[in-house]
């Protein structure tokens, strides 16, 4: 990072911290995890689901995207302001306020009766989660150091690729078996888990920057992120007659996020996105890194199952079962992954990963042609697990070392923003693959594939050209 905001081995770190010393470490990390599992289910439990809710509620491919990004754009325009939230009023606090508005949004959904009232649950979802995700990180962080930090965010990621890949599977059964709203009541029992660890035994952190919030640049970028994806998402979907509309909501959103660079140069340090953060190659290259390799998996998770449903005939357990070598590969490999980028540093891994993902999505291209799970499918996602074992750790663990501490909650909170951003455009952009049936499907699938391809490769170039390792020193 730059001069103004200083490496974490600095001492001006424990000048701008107010946090007594963690009593439980391990316990903080399982209320982390738990808190975590909240957002990563939800974000792909609800994949599986969709046919089953648009048979009932209706919407047609728009009405899909939006279930989607009803969760995703509240939770990638609001990140920011719930890492910073964080780091002002304390991470603790904010962290127990997300989990607790998370688990009553889930009963909204299970108990809503219309679409419109499904995407407001949704809405509240995604807001819970971008106060409960940064400062869960930001605990974690506090609670650890060194390379235990990495071997700990390495547990943290593999238990949430679990949670988000077994999600579909556990989702799949009860959309079956008893209706697709009581995939929501999943997220009650890990909200009291989490409630109850975080009260009972999580340490309380903040900054000692007690500068006035942000809320102008809050705003501009909720509206350049709603408006960008709503225009996307009328450009790619099934409506007739509406590409005006979509350009202007697409430009004007654009036009929003400029203003929002603006507000953030003039504020400067009091900023809630501190431009100063962009003063080093490798956190520009972990940005763009992060932005193309997370929005080419959470295209994956929305397309994947779809296809696998609606075209090759799978049932909703089946097809949440499909997914079970992501969490396999990336449970066994990610502690061990962060523990080694703490020692290596995260550049290595951080390239090669993101070329073995390019990989897995190029052999997946063939899914849609190709109905046998074992050829179509499982080769594809298996490279796709080994390659993003290799990158999640490392990629978190080198945000984390590349601010002070008073920044950790904006700079998870930032990153946590770029990833979900990433994955909100994706899905804007996938109402064509939504809305085809047949050959058709098969043809859109597989382009959609291609373009993974291209955003994974991009990823490792980043990484390659742009990560020094003084920067990101562990």
């Amino acid at each position: 990072m730059s001069a103004a905001i200083p490496a974490p081995c600095d001492s001006a770190r424990a000048a701008t911290v107010r946090s007594r010393p963690c009593p439980s470490p391990r316990l903080t990390l399982a209320a982390s995890i738990l808190a975590s599992s909240l957002a990563f289910v939800d974000g792909s439990v609800v994949n599986v689901a969709l046919p089953a809710i648009g048979a009932d509620l209706g919407g047609g491919a728009s009405g899909l995207q939006w279930i989607v990004n009803a969760y995703l754009l509240p939770l990638s325009a609001l990140l920011l302001l719930g890492g910073a939230l964080g780091d002002r009023y304390g991470r603790r606090r904010m962290f127990l306020v997300g989990v607790a508005l998370f688990g009553t949004a889930s009963i909204l959904c299970f108990l809503a009766p219309s679409l419109p009232l499904l995407l407001a649950g949704r809405a509240c979802q995604g807001i819970a989660a971008a106060m409960l995700l940064p400062n869960s990180l930001a605990l974690l962080g506090a609670a650890f150091e060194g390379e235990k930090r990495g071997q700990a965010i390495g547990t943290w990621a593999a238990a949430g690729a679990i949670a988000g890949a077994v999600g579909p599977l556990l989702g799949g059964w009860l959309v079956e078996t008893v209706g697709w709203r009581a995939i929501f009541l999943i997220n009650l029992p890990l909200s009291l888990g989490a409630l109850w660890l975080g009260w009972r035994h999580v340490t309380e952190s903040s900054s000692d920057n007690e500068a006035p919030l942000d809320w102008a640049g809050v705003a501009a970028a909720t509206v350049g992120l709603g408006a960008i994806t709503w225009g996307l998402t009328i450009l790619s979907g099934e409506a007739d007659g509406a590409a005006t509309q979509g350009w202007i909501a697409t430009v004007g959103g654009a036009a929003a996020l400029m203003l929002f660079l603006v507000i953030e140069k003039r504020r400067r340090d009091r900023a809630i996105m501190p431009l100063a953060m962009f003063g080093t190659a490798s956190f520009v290259g972990l940005s763009i890194l992060t932005f193309f390799l997370y929005a080419a998996l959470g295209a994956l998770f929305v397309v994947l199952p779809y296809l696998l449903i609606e075209l090759h005939g799978y049932a909703p357990v089946e097809a949440g079962a499909a997914l079970l070598p992501l969490p396999i590969v990336l449970g066994l490999g990610s502690r061990f992954m962060g523990g080694l980028a703490a020692r290596i540093g995260p550049r290595l891994p951080l390239t090669i990963g993101p070329v073995v993902v390019a990989v897995g999505f190029a052999l997946l291209s063939r899914a849609g042609s190709d109905p046998s799970y074992w050829t179509g499918v499982a080769p594809g996602l298996f490279l796709m697990a080994i390659g993003m074992a290799g990158a999640v750790a490392p990629l978190t663990t080198a945000v984390m070392a590349s601010v002070d501490e008073s920044h950790v909650g904006t700079a998870n909170g930032f990153n946590s923003a770029i990833a979900r951003t990433g994955g909100l455009i994706a899905t804007a952009l996938l109402g064509s693959v939504l809305a085809a049936r047949g050959e058709g499907l098969a043809e859109a699938f597989a382009m959609a594939a291609w373009v993974m391809v291209g955003a994974a490769v991009v990823s490792a170039l980043a990484a390659l050209l742009l990560l020094r390792p003084r920067e990101i020193e562990t």
